[in-house]
């Protein structure tokens, strides 16, 4: 098995066409054809113009180096487009399309966020977070950046997020990506190569996973994947969800939020419709009630269970829950494209163990193109770097 361990310090169809004809004039002629329209592009707003020195303020925090790297301003847009909620009914979503300042012909990332807690944090707000000055950082470089926002943010932000849905997040993603291609095709400011590549970490490393499955096996025609890199993505589901019931973990609190809001989306998606104390004992399923995903659970995530939801999970016997967990697992198929997974070995919100069952499961199945890097002694937070300048080494060497 080929593990390398922590490498590099920091560093579809578009077109509808539209066939219908306008009346016949007086004098028998036919006009053409109207002009395609847009099957995903619904509107966009241009929302920031950066300078390079103003985005290397942003990058504050980040080692020093990194702005040696910067090359372009940007331009950034919100972009509102046309995807499909966890029912199926159409919806108006949102992302955020950051263009570089330049007139050489540049390839487009796809970048999947991280877990979000508030809508102001979304992608397409431009506001002054990590996100949006990686994003920044990534379009400066020279690449045109695709984020999208997820249901339940920015245009959706009246609806439930999905949180660590693989079906929506792939779909909504996809959809942006879709909506971006549109977007570019009307403007003339940037060219685009067809090159696209494929990031994102925590919630977007499963994210990016879940879109990379996807567009390989549903819209491989409609863009030209070169390479994915996935950072501490909860890939493998049936076997966290096991492991949270099984095991003393953290009693992390804001750790042991994300595990609520999983159990609790898999809940609603699926149609369950459990009451809390089906899941959880007291005093927690009354505090959980009460207060949702702020309730303050500041134990071992195992100690909340009820006996009984511990024992259908161990003998399989709540095979509907289990059969939703299972639904959203993404580490056991064959890549084609050349993927990276990062992860630190000791991070204690999305275990180690995901990523390498994913590396184990797709190498067994002959994807010889995927590589895992083991940062040794890495957390969740300080594993970041080293996957953001390992990513950006991969793509520029992935030509």
């Amino acid at each position: 098995m080929k593990i390398r361990s922590n490498i590099l310090p920091l560093r579809q169809a578009w077109i509808l066409l539209a066939f219908g004809f306008l009346f016949l004039s007086s004098c028998d002629r036919t006009d053409p054809p109207a002009e395609p329209q847009n099957q995903y592009l619904v509107g966009s707003t241009t929302a920031v113009e950066l300078s390079k020195s103003e985005i290397a303020k942003q990058l504050i925090g980040f080692d020093p180096l990194i702005s040696n790297f910067l090359r372009n301003g940007i331009k950034g847009y919100r972009l509102t487009y046309k995807t499909k909620n966890t029912d199926g009914k159409e919806i108006t979503a949102s992302g955020a399309l950051i263009l570089p300042d330049t007139d050489q012909p540049v390839s487009m990332v796809s970048v999947q966020h991280g877990t979000i807690t508030s809508d102001d944090q979304a992608p397409s707000n431009f506001n002054n977070g990590a996100d949006a000055s990686l994003n920044s950082l990534f379009s400066s470089l020279g690449y045109i950046i695709s984020a999208p926002d997820y249901i339940g943010y920015g245009a959706s932000k009246d609806l439930p997020h999905p949180y660590e849905h693989r079906a929506s997040l792939a779909s909504a993603s996809l959809d942006m990506l879709r909506a971006s291609k549109e977007f570019l095709k009307e403007q003339t400011a940037v060219k685009w190569n067809n090159k696209l590549y494929i990031a994102g970490y925590s919630e977007g490393g499963f994210a990016s996973m879940s879109l990379q499955k996807k567009l390989e096996e549903e819209a491989s025609s409609e863009f030209d994947l070169r390479a994915s890199s996935l950072g501490a993505g909860a890939y493998d589901k049936t076997a966290f969800m096991k492991y949270l019931v099984n095991t003393k973990t953290h009693g992390i609190a804001g750790y042991n939020r994300s595990y609520l809001w999983v159990t609790l989306t898999y809940d609603r998606i699926y149609g369950l419709n459990r009451p809390k104390s089906a899941y959880f004992k007291e005093p927690y399923a009354s505090q959980i009630d009460k207060n949702g995903l702020d309730a303050n659970l500041d134990v071992s995530f195992n100690t909340i269970f009820t006996d009984a939801f511990i024992k259908g999970v161990n003998d399989g016997t709540d095979k509907a829950f289990l059969d939703a967990v299972a639904d959203n697992n993404v580490y056991d198929w064959k890549p084609k494209t050349p993927t990276q997974l990062y992860h630190g070995n000791a991070d204690q919100l999305v275990f180690y163990f995901n990523s390498e069952n994913a590396f184990n499961a797709m190498r067994k199945r002959g994807a010889n193109n995927v590589d895992l890097i083991e940062v040794k002694g890495g957390n969740h937070g300080s594993s970041l770097q080293t996957y953001l300048l390992g990513t950006l080494t991969f793509f520029t060497s992935t030509p």
